[in-house]
């Protein structure tokens, strides 16, 4: 049996984790993050009615807009979240009907599913008073009492389905069931982050983009204080008092109350969320693909060359400058090239992957001027072709 080296063992197992971290930075590199406390809107696709709901009963909602964050759609229109009942009570003469539901997956276009936590809430002022009075409170639909199918009330935080009657009190006293019928609006409040996969790059303001970026949620923060909405500190954070201070000012001005930092919302204080320079950026994976060729092609021409790896000639050869030149500009893209994958890579600021990518152009640029005075073979001329390639979404020049 055939022992590896414990030197050679070590070397296979560190270049496996390297490995391993670049797949995992360009993996995190595609996702998102939908924030805690962000507001989904959907619609019902079935009826859901306390007189014949059950327990443990699940239904499917469709989500009412494509729902993007900062600059990338994280979840398509036409989207599903699936609901789950948890408390159903029919109405009797005495009681009105009540239904509690939690949402607990999300399911996108494509068929690829996500576990999510989300409890209902409202986009109407009273009912979000009544909620946010209480931050534990269990939000359940109440028959006959208008709103959404009958009214969302926060009933308390007790755990029993008495204790939920308790605090209902004469909000029961109707003696009506809850019906709610297919294409009925919910807003749905996540409860903890989610993290998704990026979808395409949004052009403009969207109206159900949520921004969450500090330096828009500062700017927001500080309109909403001109206005007297937001009193707190101004953090770059989306926190509850900013939200509800948003939630405020959409009520006040019409506009659908989520509490969100939406498209619509940025407009309406006159937030600039368009502050990005125009252009494109490579993923990871592409930026890294290209560094690899640019490499190999650096050293094909330098083996072309009859050079060595300290740069020694051969001295019985005649070199011409172009090769030379050709050599060099190859050299200086490829070590660019490692440069740039390393902005995206590390990502945390767009507008200067951007720029960056302007500066890769510029130096494929000088190889273009290089390759056309050397006497490059046709491999050399073939994979410069395939990098030119990979290159031409951030190289507006060609």
């Amino acid at each position: 049996m055939r022992h590896i080296p414990l030197f050679d063992s070590r070397r296979a197992l560190g270049a496996f984790a390297l490995a391993f971290l670049a797949v995992s930075s360009a993996a995190a590199q595609t996702r998102t993050v939908v924030p805690a406390g962000s507001v989904i809107l959907v619609r019902t696709t079935a009826a859901l009615q306390s007189a014949s709901a059950r327990t443990g009963q699940t239904f499917e909602t469709s989500v009412e807009e494509s729902v993007g964050v900062d600059e990338y759609t994280v979840i398509p229109t036409g989207s599903r979240i699936r609901g789950t009942v948890t408390v159903a009570t029919p109405a009797t003469r005495q009681q009105s009907g009540v239904i509690e539901v939690v949402f607990d997956r999300l399911t996108l276009p494509d068929g690829t599913t996500f576990p999510i936590t989300g409890k209902l809430t409202s986009t109407d002022s009273a009912e979000r008073r009544q909620i946010e009075s209480d931050p534990n409170a269990r939000v359940v639909l109440v028959g006959g009492q208008g709103g959404v199918g009958g009214a969302i009330a926060g009933a308390g935080s007790g755990r029993s389905t008495s204790s939920i009657m308790q605090v209902l009190g004469s909000l029961l006293s109707e003696g009506r069931d809850v019906s709610v019928p297919v294409g009925t609006i919910l807003a749905v409040e996540l409860e903890s982050a989610v993290s998704l996969r990026r979808g395409g790059r949004l052009r403009g303001t969207e109206a159900s983009t949520i921004y969450t970026a500090a330096e828009r949620v500062r700017a927001a923060q500080q309109s909403l204080a001109r206005l007297n909405y937001y009193r707190g500190p101004i953090t770059g954070r989306l926190d509850n008092a900013t939200r509800n201070a948003l939630f405020a000012f959409q009520v006040d001005r019409g506009l659908r109350g989520t509490g969100n930092l939406d498209g619509r919302t940025v407009q309406a204080l006159g937030v600039n969320v368009g502050g990005d320079i125009s252009g494109a950026a490579l993923t990871a994976s592409q930026a890294a693909v290209v560094r690899r060729d640019a490499q190999l092609l650096t050293t094909r021409q330098r083996s072309e060359l009859a050079a060595s790896n300290i740069g020694r000639l051969n001295p019985s050869r005649a070199y011409a400058q172009g090769d030379l030149d050709l050599w060099f500009a190859l050299s200086a893209f490829a070590d660019n090239a490692a440069i740039y994958e390393q902005i995206v890579v590390n990502g945390g600021n767009r507008n200067a992957a951007v720029l960056a990518g302007r500066s890769l152009a510029s130096a494929a640029r000088r190889v273009d001027t290089a390759i056309q005075s050397a006497r490059a073979s046709a491999q050399v001329q073939n994979a410069w072709n395939v990098v030119r390639r990979q290159i031409a979404p951030i190289d507006s020049g060609t």
